[in-house]
């Protein structure tokens, strides 16, 4: 971490007067304090976060200083590696600051599969925490065990479901899937027979007295009625009249529930919202033209997302999907957070995906929802950013995704973000694959000040051709000269050349892309990875206006 951002950091502290999600500040004047085991925990099983020692909250974050920083960042990185369990390894650096010396910790979030981060004097049950606003909070024994489950792949999807036979599958489904099968897996199962294709494709499976039964997943994917076995494996909708969602003699203005198989609720899900919506009037050229309150595409990707990436263990098989609809939001709830490598931010990226219920998903590709000829899913990872675009599209603002492990939430604004005129401009730049406000600001469409929460938005203003047309800028000349020979930070680029840190973070991939720019170490989304050129010359000319991205 820069003096300048710590510097920023805490004057963000002071603005708020409190901690923040991803920064502690213990004052710690009498050694390491006691809570910082959960702290160490709870940022690991997060997104990472900052400990600052040596500063005073109750008195407006002044800066105290510490007596003796070195030996606190010894046993700071002690307690780190003796006292945690995965190891941590945090970048341990002491600042002079107004004056004093403090130390700050960088705590990385640790991977998936090594969660949970616990303290190794209180055990894995008791001693695991996760980040909730400013305070640590101890994991609950269903959030610690999706933990564990989320090291290697679920199988709860290819459990055998006593008592559910081939005669509790919906003949006509079974019958199109294995038409489906035999045509685009020519290779795995043309040759076999209806059950032969049924037991690869791990519809059935062997139960506990060797006889074919339906898999969890294939009951899900194919049953006439799977809540008969799994009566919460359901879909709830609620549409409440207010905000709050609730109002004195009227509680609900729609409540339904959805059963069935899930290509049946996603069908009967869409339907209920779609009963519930208003339209909107646009004007569109010489006419004026009705759009629902919500894309249906989005609503679609959403709906299925959740009933295909839902948990399905034992602990969570008594909690249903829920849709609820309020008149400024709608909201759609799935047990179980994400799964794998996914996190929230790289949500819609080309390349990132993971299924916590692989066999399910896989079925659901060749399974087609009730009366269409398209299938439940594509799985190709490709559900958020359809998602995204159709919002974007309707000149919506993106949804907003809340992982809190043993659940899920998308909840979509009920309001435009951008004007007509905004949208009729942004189209005309000939931006191709625009996703959200972060994705406006590294392409220098919009301007951000301040950070974070403070931050704020206008227009850029775009210099033009001599034809008009918008010009784009090539920041790749000016991230070069700023390396020289020398190898850099993120951070360190956006301090040399003044640029956002969107967009250098969007010019570092295009050019690590073209081999023009390469990292040291690290994984990209490291904070402390580090950049240098390539030997070989640039694959531009400076008069390149660069690829659109």
């Amino acid at each position: 971490m820069l003096d300048a951002e710590l510097a920023e950091m805490v004057d963000n502290l002071r603005v708020i007067g409190a901690d923040i999600a991803d920064v502690e500040v213990k004052k710690a004047h009498g050694g390491l304090p006691k809570s910082l085991r959960e702290t160490l925990s709870a940022f690991a099983n997060t997104r990472g976060g900052v400990i600052i020692l040596g500063l005073d909250e109750a008195h407006g974050f002044s800066a105290t200083g510490l007596p003796d920083p070195a030996r606190l960042a010894a046993n700071l990185g002690s307690m780190c590696s003796e006292d945690m369990e995965p190891p941590l390894r945090p970048l341990i650096k002491i600042h002079t600051y107004k004056g004093v010396q403090i130390l700050v910790a960088e705590v990385p979030e640790v991977d998936p599969a090594q969660k949970p981060c616990f303290s190794r004097g209180m055990g894995i049950t008791k001693g695991s925490y996760i980040r909730v606003s400013d305070g640590d909070r101890r994991l609950s024994a269903y959030e610690v065990q999706v933990m564990l489950s989320s090291r290697g792949q679920p199988r709860e999807d290819e459990q055998a479901v006593r008592g559910a036979n081939l005669d509790q599958l919906d003949a006509t489904s079974v019958d199109a899937l294995i038409a489906r099968l035999r045509t685009t897996r020519p290779y795995a199962f043309k040759d076999l027979d209806r059950l032969a294709v049924l037991r690869r494709a791990k519809v059935l499976v062997t139960g506990n007295d060797n006889e074919d039964v339906a898999s969890l997943g294939g009951l899900l994917a194919l049953g006439s009625y799977p809540q008969e076995h799994f009566p919460q494996l359901m879909v709830t909708f609620v549409h409440y009249p207010t905000e709050s969602g609730s109002r004195s003699g009227e509680r609900f203005l729609d409540n339904v529930t959805l059963e069935g198989s899930i290509p049946v609720m996603v069908r009967d899900t869409l339907a209920a919202i779609r009963r519930n919506m208003s339209r909107r009037a646009v004007i569109a050229g010489a006419g004026r033209q009705d759009v629902w309150e919500y894309p249906e595409t989005a609503l679609r990707e959403a709906v299925v997302n959740a009933l295909v990436h839902r948990d399905l263990s034992s602990g969570a098989r008594g909690t249903q999907v829920q849709v609820e609809m309020y008149p400024d939001r709608l909201t759609i709830r799935n047990p179980g957070g994400l799964f794998g490598p996914v996190t929230v931010d790289s949500l819609g990226e080309e390349g990132i995906s993971s299924a916590r219920n692989a066999t399910l998903i896989k079925l659901l590709e060749d399974v087609p929802l009730p009366g269409e000829t398209r299938t439940v899913c594509e799985n190709r990872g490709s559900g958020i950013r359809a998602m995204l675009d159709a919002l974007l599209a309707a000149g919506m603002s993106p949804p907003q995704f809340n992982d809190k492990i043993s659940s899920f939430l998308v909840t979509f604004p009920n309001h435009t973000l951008l004007s007509q005129e905004t949208i009729k401009w942004i189209s005309s730049l000939g931006e191709k694959g625009l996703t959200d406000m972060r994705d406006l600001v590294a392409r220098e469409l919009i301007t951000q000040t301040g950070t974070r929460r403070w931050a704020r938005y206008q227009l850029s203003a775009r210099p033009t051709t001599a034809k008009g047309q918008s010009s784009r800028a090539d920041r790749r000349p000016e991230l070069l000269a700023a390396l020289g020979t020398e190898s850099l930070s993120r951070a360190e680029l956006v301090e040399r050349t003044g640029l956002g840190d969107q967009t250098v973070r969007r010019w570092l991939k295009i050019m690590r892309e073209e081999g023009t720019m390469e990292i040291i170490g690290n994984s990209p989304k490291s904070k402390h990875v580090r950049y240098r050129r390539t030997r070989q010359e640039p694959l531009f000319r400076p008069e390149d206006p660069g690829p659109t991205r």
